[in-house]
């Protein structure tokens, strides 16, 4: 039975020490298949070298790639990403590039009905293409996680507001939450941009990450809070996607909101101590 259906980019992060593989949803599905969640990604990569090498990266580590589409026309895409020197990652997003124009085929359609989970970022949603595909297999879909990413200036706010009023929950960072609650109000405390959100949205759930700093989570009634764990850290690319990984992992299995945050976070550190997205663990090393 598959658990989770991902959406979207799949990528190699061109780090200053080298390629690695990303992609946001991709870096979920790894996680949550090494957490022992089955989780198929549905994406496009280009008919060269890059794209067979991120197949093979997904069918080596436990992300099934059978819904992994080639485009003849479109290369794999590659992602320019330079550390800032407060850890934060910049990124220059190469486009048109394969994933701009992932199909709703047949068998995508079918996953992402049958999943329990489908998890999709909005960066995807850039072309007009990718976006209609998207809001097609929404249309399916049961439980709707968004990881929001702005990454300026590949998205509307039309756009965003749309795949938001999706949301069953909401995954994003203290930069986003920001920009999103400007849209429409001056706000300044914390709780209040997630509880104006949540209601403009009708978004049962969100999470909102904070670096060095945790992260929050609203439940729709009550706030949990996590102030992080201290690492020594090699990158921050992709430990907001280990985070949620980690989160949604304890959440199904019941576990308590604290409990649950808890480990999201130990996930996120352990990640961002590691170089690059998907480093192989064992679940013992994050306890």
């Amino acid at each position: 039975m598959t658990w989770a259906v991902c959406f979207g980019e799949v990528l190699w992060d061109m780090l200053p020490n080298g390629a690695v593989p990303g992609g946001a949803p991709m870096n979920v599905a790894f996680h949550l298949n090494q957490l022992g969640k089955k989780a198929l990604m549905i994406s496009k990569v280009g008919t060269d070298e890059k794209g067979y090498e991120l197949i093979d990266f997904m069918n080596n580590n436990q992300v099934p790639a059978d819904l992994i589409q080639q485009d003849d026309n479109y290369p794999t895409s590659v992602v320019l990403a330079t550390p800032g020197q407060n850890q934060e990652v910049k990124y220059d997003i190469v486009k048109p590039v394969a994933w701009d124009f992932i199909d709703s085929t047949v068998e995508a359609r079918q996953a992402a009905s049958q999943a329990d989970y489908f998890i999709f970022g909005s960066l995807a949603a850039r072309t007009e293409h990718s976006l209609r595909t998207l809001f097609d297999l929404l249309s399916v879909a049961k439980s709707k996680i968004l990881d929001i990413n702005l990454r300026a200036p590949h998205y509307k706010q039309a756009d965003l507001e749309n795949l938001l009023r999706q949301a069953d929950i909401l995954k994003m960072n203290e930069i986003e939450l920001d920009e999103i609650s400007e849209w429409y109000a001056d706000i300044s405390l914390f709780n209040d941009k997630v509880r104006m959100i949540c209601d403009r949205y009708a978004i049962p759930q969100i999470i909102v990450t904070k670096g060095a700093a945790g992260a929050s989570y609203f439940d729709g009634e009550k706030f949990y809070e996590h102030p992080g764990f201290k690492v020594k850290v090699a990158d921050t690319v992709g430990s907001g996607d280990a985070f949620l990984a980690g989160f949604l992992h304890k959440m199904t299995d019941n576990y308590t909101s604290e409990e649950t945050l808890e480990f999201a976070c130990k996930l996120g550190a352990y990640v961002a101590s590691k170089k690059g997205a998907c480093p192989i663990y064992k679940i013992e090393e994050i306890l």
